[in-house]
């Protein structure tokens, strides 16, 4: 790495955060233009949602995990692992599977592997992927029926997965972060990705939650500043019919 490289991408940093007004908070589409315009790295940063709700996780109740496919994709190249034995070994091949295995996988696991990005597994599997909660549960990489990773119908779940479908769970903050598409993306891309997400976070709000639900929500690349969105619009679109 240039010694200067961490001086250079602060002052990149501080350029693109001087185009922003910290105290606005913008409208979808010209965050979703910004963003792009104030994204400092040279690669193609992805675009990330950060939305903090008006939720308590330490209820189970107001605990929100799920799943959606956005319209556009991520951009990003998802590795499909997936644990299944017979028939599903080949239904899981040919919808783009990168892994497919049961003991063979799991022992690979055990010893240190974990070049993947999605687990996917049967349900008469998870006898077998329980041994390994403590390895894949703190890195979000359990297979779980709430966001349809356990399922018989493993050819949907990996084409889900590799069109860009994206999990996210609320955080003890109350803040989920999911991906949205890349920098490389066109705006309106993005915001269509965007709405279809934050109209997700809607219609899974708990019964109980109280008080305003979107409490606040962002945008940044993954180097460049966050931009704040307008909360109020943001609510108008989700509950816009």
């Amino acid at each position: 790495m240039d010694p200067g490289e961490h001086t250079n991408m602060g002052k990149k940093y501080k350029e693109a955060r001087s185009k922003i007004d910290r105290d606005k908070r913008y409208g979808l589409v010209e965050a979703c233009e910004l963003v792009k315009v104030v994204a400092p790295a040279k690669f193609d940063e992805t675009v990330e949602c950060a939305a903090r709700l008006g939720v308590n996780p330490r209820h189970a109740d107001q605990m929100i995990r799920s799943s959606v496919s956005l319209p556009h994709g991520t951009g990003k190249s998802v590795r499909v692992l997936v644990f299944a034995k017979g028939d599903r070994v080949n239904q899981a091949k040919d919808a783009g599977a990168d892994f497919v295995g049961s003991d063979d996988i799991v022992a690979k696991i055990q010893e240190g592997w974990l070049d993947f990005d999605v687990a996917i597994a049967t349900p008469d599997m998870m006898g077998l992927v329980g041994r390994l909660g403590r390895i894949l549960g703190p890195r979000n990489l359990m297979p779980n029926p709430k966001v349809g990773t356990v399922t018989m119908d493993v050819k949907k779940a990996v084409t889900e997965r590799k069109a860009g479908r994206i999990e996210f769970r609320t955080e003890r903050t109350g803040i989920i972060h999911a991906p949205i598409g890349k920098v490389s993306f066109e705006a309106v891309k993005l915001q269509e990705n965007l709405e279809t997400f934050l109209r997700t976070l809607q219609r899974l709000k708990p019964a109980t939650a109280k008080g305003k639900y979107f409490k606040s929500v962002s945008l940044s690349s993954t180097m460049g500043p966050g931009i704040r969105l307008d909360t109020n619009e943001v609510q108008s679109m989700v509950t816009a019919e």
